[in-house]
């Protein structure tokens, strides 16, 4: 893609640093270069220049780096201005650029004109956002694996299988009098329950990866004075909310994030569950039935000591999604002398512990990563970002593979075979970009910060 224009843009944070980047990016800067620095510096080698402006005056001096296309990071010519990082000094480099011709450039639109001239795909170029927005290390070193493209390797390797596949149903239709090897249904079931097996493998990795980015949100529930806010205080290791013996001590919504195991976690505590005149605690109650709503999993809590009316818990249960998971956690096993335990039945979990005490809190949170599918890895393991498009593309490839095995039986069903692999590719190449509609780069880039 050639760009006529000039895109120019501060590229590091707002304020006051030793040093502030100015990036500049077009399909011919040599003019533009000469004209801001007196001469052209060697490509790739960082050089001591004078920045000018209009009247040949110096605004500052420091370091300049040029990247002749197409060796640079937009695969267009780039021109980087490291100055001290004042307000004043940036925005005066940044108006000299915007004089010489150049425009200021939107919200990642360098990379985007990366991803346009085919230097990276649309996978990586969603990683470069997810890097620099990760919270933990392990974001941080799965977004680098996207980044490098092992993401992109896993789709493209599964075109590459299903475009292999579908050369040769699609060539015993067109020439069915022609005798071509590996043409019965035999081999291409085995082929396609292959794709089947690594399909999966990314899909779950996928799954882990968008746990990585996005974190998970865990709502704290119960009646009043089960200890909701102290199992917070505890989860948080910080006094984030008030804890009384008085019932409804907590009449809003209370946020913490936390991190178990480099997950992010938002654990939400909320007002207990009762019937009140109270106007104030009314609204909390109101507002922990929208945050039980919104949660991707819900710890409901019991006094082991006093254990209350299930009639409560059941009229919640009614109105959680059934794909929502659920902890039952009994509290204050201190004041009855139990020891900290998990009990499974039925795919029901409850956890004994004291959030006074701090007994039975590693189980817990075992447990939050096991029940929302976390799969511990170890380094060097290929673990990737991955986004909620990236699960949706998938999912819409996997009903299209799961349909497709259908027709594999009969072969008067070739053409519906086909046309079912060939959806599952085009859905596929979607992910990296290959197919890809405007408006949802659009989206995608409009995340970005300036300068990237």
């Amino acid at each position: 893609m050639a760009n006529l224009d000039i895109i120019a843009a501060i590229a590091t944070p707002p304020g006051r640093g030793g040093i502030g980047v100015i990036r500049i990016s077009g399909s011919n800067l040599k003019h533009f270069t000469k004209a801001l620095l007196g001469t052209l510096p060697e490509p790739r080698h960082a050089a001591l220049k004078s920045f000018k402006d209009v009247g040949g005056n110096v605004i500052d001096q420091g370091i300049a780096l040029y990247f002749p296309t197409p060796h640079s990071y937009t695969g267009e010519d780039i021109l980087e201005l490291q100055a001290h990082g004042g307000p004043a000094v940036m925005n005066l480099l940044l108006d000299r650029c915007l004089a010489l011709g150049a425009r200021l450039a939107q919200p990642g639109e360098f990379t985007l004109r990366a991803y346009l001239n085919n230097k990276i795909d649309l996978i990586q170029a969603e990683s470069v956002a997810d890097l620099i927005e990760a919270s933990t290390y392990e974001a941080a070193r799965c977004a680098a694996n996207s980044l490098r493209g092992q993401f992109s390797s896993k789709i493209n390797d599964l075109v590459d299988r299903l475009t292999q596949l579908r050369m040769f149903i699609e060539a015993s239709i067109n020439f069915p009098e022609d005798d071509i090897d590996g043409l019965s249904l035999s081999p291409i079931q085995e082929k396609l329950s292959q794709i089947g097996i690594r399909f999966n493998q990314i899909f779950q990795a996928a799954q882990q990866g968008k746990i990585l980015k996005e974190g998970i949100r865990i709502v704290l529930a119960g009646a009043p004075n089960v200890g909701k806010s102290s199992l917070l205080n505890q989860l948080a290791q910080d006094d984030v909310a008030i804890v009384t013996e008085i019932p409804g001590t907590t009449r809003d919504t209370i946020e913490r994030t936390i991190t178990i195991e480099g997950i992010v976690i938002h654990v939400v505590d909320t007002a207990g569950l009762r019937e009140t005149n109270d106007i104030v605690e009314q609204k909390g109650i109101e507002r922990t039935h929208a945050a039980i709503k919104n949660a991707h999993m819900i710890l409901w809590l019991i006094d082991s000591s006093n254990l209350q009316s299930t009639s409560i818990k059941d009229e919640i249960l009614d109105q959680i999604p059934p794909e929502i998971p659920l902890i039952t956690v009994r509290n204050k096993i201190d004041l009855i002398n139990e020891s900290a335990r998990i009990e499974i039945d039925n795919h029901n979990t409850t956890i004994h512990l004291s959030a006074k005490t701090n007994e039975g809190i590693d189980l817990l949170r075992k447990q939050i990563l096991k029940n929302a599918g976390w799969q511990h890895y170890t380094e060097g393991e290929g673990v990737f970002m991955a986004r909620q498009r990236h699960l949706e593309a998938l999912t819409i490839a996997q009903a299209h593979l799961n349909a497709a095995t259908i027709f594999t039986s009969d072969e008067s069903q070739l053409e519906l075979l086909a046309e079912e692999l060939r959806l599952a590719q085009l859905i596929l190449s979607s992910i990296t970009g290959e197919f890809t509609a405007d408006d949802l780069l659009g989206e995608i880039f409009s995340h970005f910060c300036i300068g990237k």
